[in-house]
């Protein structure tokens, strides 16, 4: 018995696990800081630009993921990975919540 209920701690944490790292931003810090991004990505997170993609909609693990890889380099783009250096975690969870919050339009 106590070893079930073992196994079923473990298969608890471990599910949860994926989720563990990524930290829910606010909407209204995010929507303050977007306005550095809006000159390619568009107020309302549609670009209007054809090389820049659209943000609204993305779900906030995917934005935190690409922000977080042109901090780090491994994703390489000149001007993102400028801007994205600027950034803090809280700004980067910050930033996925609010585009996220509006949705594909």
């Amino acid at each position: 018995m106590k070893r079930a209920l073992t196994a079923m701690m473990l298969a608890g944490v471990l599910s949860a696990a994926p989720h563990a790292s990524f930290a829910a931003g606010d909407i209204k810090a995010g929507r303050a800081k977007a306005t550095a991004c809006a000159a390619c990505h568009g107020i309302d997170g549609m670009s209007k630009l054809p090389e820049a993609p659209n943000l609204a909609g993305q779900t906030e693990e995917y934005l935190v993921k690409a922000l977080n890889d042109f901090r780090t380099g491994e994703r390489k783009n000149e001007m993102m990975s400028m801007m994205a250096k600027t950034l803090s975690d809280a700004d980067v969870a910050n930033l996925a919540a609010y585009y996220h919050s509006l949705g594909k339009q």
